[in-house]
């Protein structure tokens, strides 16, 4: 796959983009695919319904373990963590695509 080709969007966290295939204001479902850079981090958030994950490229870890490409990964209602990308700067980027059934809530 050729990630180089997706119109990635900056955000305000440093060594992480995400690209929206497509957000839902009335359910808050959203489909989304997340990059972040070796050692970089999505910040602190809770589920409010199952979020499921898909790495595509790279590994990352939480406070509930380790994760790499290929593995699916499935996130309960209310469940909170804060992924962050594995490696070090040799390392290419860690790519998730991630299905949040009714969004998240940032925690910071």
């Amino acid at each position: 796959m050729k990630f180089d080709m997706i119109p990635w969007q900056s955000t305000r966290y440093p060594g992480i983009s995400v690209h929206f295939y497509t957000s839902d204001q009335r359910t808050k479902r959203v489909l989304a695919l997340i990059q972040m850079e070796p050692g970089c981090g999505y910040p602190s958030h809770k589920h409010r319904s199952k979020e499921e994950v898909l790495v595509l490229r790279g590994s990352y870890e939480d406070e509930l373990g380790s994760y790499a490409t290929g593995q699916h990964v499935e996130y309960e209602a209310n469940s909170e963590h804060s992924p962050r990308a594995k490696g070090g700067p040799d390392d290419e980027p860690c790519v998730l695509l991630a299905l949040a059934h009714e969004g998240i809530k940032l925690l910071r």
